[in-house]
């Protein structure tokens, strides 16, 4: 592939860190593999133990990014919103530490570029869902454009926003409000979804989600995000309390509720 497709100088690759400094490794590893440059690199830490800050802070030297550091675990909402404050370009790639791109990915994070370039209102480009956005139009390129439909029935349509990762512009915070602090990682994407269809966001998604990144949890450095079990449980009146439940909920919090 050519090399200047690969460069990006406007835009900043934000990574949260959180006790998982092999897998932070692996993410860039991967992104020199694929002789991506970026205008910056940003990595903010969630207060990791000092095992693991002392690996990040010795990757400094191999990968040279800016580490934003926190005395205390303060909750992902609050490691997004510092390590954003320290971007200075216009677009941001923002990707979790447990994520890694695939060879595709710097040809679609090129075109995703030309489309916010091209398209002032466009707020954000998404390229990994744990399943398809429910509700798409073609747009270009293998992407679609994401939209809410107000009596659609499938409850995902919430997820216009999520935090898997994406191309954003860096005034995010600015039209969208700042990631709520001090709650679970579950509940703060939720708001930030319900504000990205208050304020009326729009974004694409790339439908091959699974050819741009693959997850990877391993069993050295498993997941930190808990939920109870009884959210992921398969019993039939709990699959269908779930769906009545989120039915009531998320229409009534994006259309009818609050204002942040």
């Amino acid at each position: 592939m050519n090399n200047t497709i690969n460069k990006f100088p406007l835009i900043t690759l934000l990574i949260t860190h959180f006790n998982r400094s092999k897998s932070l490794e692996c993410l860039l590893s991967r992104f020199m593999c694929l002789d991506c440059e970026f205008g910056d690199i940003v990595v903010s830490d969630d207060g990791s133990s000092s095992e693991h800050l002392k690996a990040v802070r010795e990757l400094q030297n191999k990968f040279s990014f800016r580490l934003i550091e926190s005395n205390e675990n303060k909750g992902l909402g609050n490691n997004i919103n510092k390590g954003q404050d320290a971007v200075f370009t216009p677009y941001t790639l923002y990707v979790q530490e447990d994520f890694e791109p695939l060879s595709i990915f710097p040809e679609k994070l090129c075109d995703s570029q030309c489309f916010m370039e091209n398209d002032k209102t466009l707020d954000i480009v998404r390229y990994y869902a744990f399943w398809p956005y429910p509700y798409l139009k073609n747009y270009a390129g293998g992407f679609f454009q994401m939209y809410c439909k107000l009596l659609g029935t499938n409850y995902g349509k919430i997820y216009c926003y999520a935090d898997t990762p994406h191309l954003r512009r860096s005034n995010f915070l600015e039209k969208f409000g700042r990631y709520e602090e001090g709650i679970t990682g579950d509940r703060m994407e939720y708001r930030m979804c319900v504000s990205f269809i208050q304020k009326k966001g729009k974004g694409l998604f790339y439908y091959d989600c699974n050819s741009l990144f693959k997850h990877e949890n391993s069993s050295e450095e498993p997941s930190t995000m808990k939920r109870q079990s009884w959210k992921q449980g398969n019993n039939f009146f709990i699959m269908l309390a779930r769906q009545v439940y989120r039915q009531i909920r998320y229409n009534a919090d994006v259309f009818l509720i609050k204002k942040r």
